[in-house]
């Protein structure tokens, strides 16, 4: 005998009806498995490549690295350190630390913004681009060898969103949620209108231990060592002063293609120092062995020590062939004095480069040309007559005095709201660093 269906049970049925003949949502699982992924779609190593090209695949292992930190990321301090957790605002980090996590994926540094498999072995990308599902490595752990798992990544995501530093949490935004079907998986969703590079972000965000936070607090700051699973961990330090990690000699990732070749050094050293005379003379002492200078003074006239004079310290300028970025004055353009074209202008006719180059910054710098410099969007040469800004195309009738000769002219001023394109200085793309030699790997 057939029941009477309730009033509830009919709508409920009829829901589902409906939702049947409706087109399912792009499912992430369906599609194809990736090695790597960039917000420009193509990629320069096949699945399966051995190694990145810039590294050798041989090199010794041993040895010591010790340095002045030259980055920083979320809360480092470049002069000071009281907190080995630098994933929130408070508190001043130890320049290093993320050399002790994981992440999913990890950045090949001759393109853009590629990331090849590290703790994900795959990703599948469902068409709206809305879903990411990772596929974990199986082996992977933590220092204190219990295994690293979809819910580790699952947690980071979420407590990093909700706790983590202010930078973190903006570059979040267009993260809706991730979580974990099983140990090995992990499915990530995205807002629709998202900006196409927060995936990436997202895959090299640290992995944290679940586990681990379970019996603490991850928005405080703490001198005690994290859990990490990545290629070094904590050693020796003292804060304030120096910091140093040691290699995990059996780290899972090192055979892997985005580690092979890499990490080569046993001991990481970071020295601190409050003020940049004293820590120039601590680098002519060798009380560290590499810095980079920042300071065109100081590489025109200080580089001139017994130690450089004799052979024991090499100094070098290298082109690192990425985006040079630069240096001057911005115009807050929503106040009245610097709304007029006119006096921007003049502004820019105004500055001499040249002499304040050669007079002042000893020859170090180049003139900007481009808000892309040293990039492959960087405009060269004339403007085409489709790039000028105005529609009739005559630099005579045009309010920006379009100059054939500037090509930074194709882009409006009241766009870019600043007088930079042709009135800063900017760093050469070149490194300019110093290093002492050492019996190291």
């Amino acid at each position: 005998m057939i029941s009477e269906l309730t009033r509830r049970e009919t709508l409920l049925l009829g829901a589902a009806a409906l939702a049947s003949t409706i087109a399912r949502p792009a499912l992430a699982e369906e599609e194809p498995e990736r090695h790597g992924m960039s917000a420009f779609g193509d990629l320069k190593y096949p699945a399966g490549f051995k190694h990145f090209e810039y590294v050798n695949p041989n090199a010794p292992k041993g040895g010591l690295f010790s340095q002045v930190g030259a980055t920083r990321a979320f809360n480092q301090n470049f002069l000071t350190f009281n907190s080995l957790n630098i994933f929130i605002l408070k508190g001043d980090g130890a320049q290093g630390m993320e050399l002790t996590f994981a992440s999913l994926m990890a950045r090949a540094e001759d393109e853009p913004d590629a990331l090849y498999g590290l703790a994900a072995r795959a990703v599948q990308i469902s068409p709206d681009g809305l879903t990411y599902r990772f596929l974990l490595r199986p082996g992977i752990k933590f220092h204190d060898g219990n295994p690293l798992t979809a819910h580790d990544v699952a947690f980071s995501l979420k407590i990093l969103k909700e706790k983590g530093h202010p930078i973190a949490q903006q570059l979040l935004r267009g993260f809706v949620g991730a979580e974990a079907p099983d140990d090995a998986t992990v499915v990530v969703c995205f807002a629709a209108h998202r900006a196409r590079d927060v995936p990436l972000f997202v895959a090299a965000l640290p992995i944290f231990s679940r586990s681990y936070y379970a019996a603490r607090r991850f928005d405080e700051t703490t001198l005690e060592v994290p859990l990490g699973s990545g290629p070094y961990k904590v050693g020796r330090f003292e804060p304030g002063r120096h910091i140093e990690y040691e290699r995990v000699k059996d780290w899972w990732g090192a055979d892997l293609p985005v580690g092979r070749g890499q990490n080569n050094f046993d001991i990481l050293r970071y020295e601190y120092y409050r003020d940049r005379e004293v820590a120039f003379e601590g680098f002519t002492a060798r009380s560290y062995l590499f810095r980079e200078e920042f300071t065109s003074r100081t590489w025109a006239t200080r580089y001139d020590f017994p130690a450089l004079r004799d052979g024991r310290v090499k100094r070098d300028v290298i082109s690192d062939d990425t985006p040079s970025g630069a240096q001057g004055w911005f115009f807050n353009t929503r106040r009245e004095k610097f709304k007029d074209k006119r006096l921007r202008e003049a502004f820019i006719d105004a500055f001499d480069f040249e002499w304040t180059n050669k007079k002042i910054m000893h020859g170090s710098y180049e003139r900007t040309h481009s808000v892309f410099q040293n990039s492959d969007m960087m405009a060269v040469g004339k403007p085409r007559r489709m790039s000028l800004p105005c529609s009739n195309h005559s630099a005579a009738r045009c309010p920006m005095r379009c100059s054939e000769n500037l090509s930074f002219r194709l882009f409006p001023m009241d766009q870019v709201r600043i007088a930079r394109c042709c009135a800063r200085p900017a760093r050469s793309c070149r490194r300019r660093v110093s290093s002492s030699r050492t019996a190291s790997g």
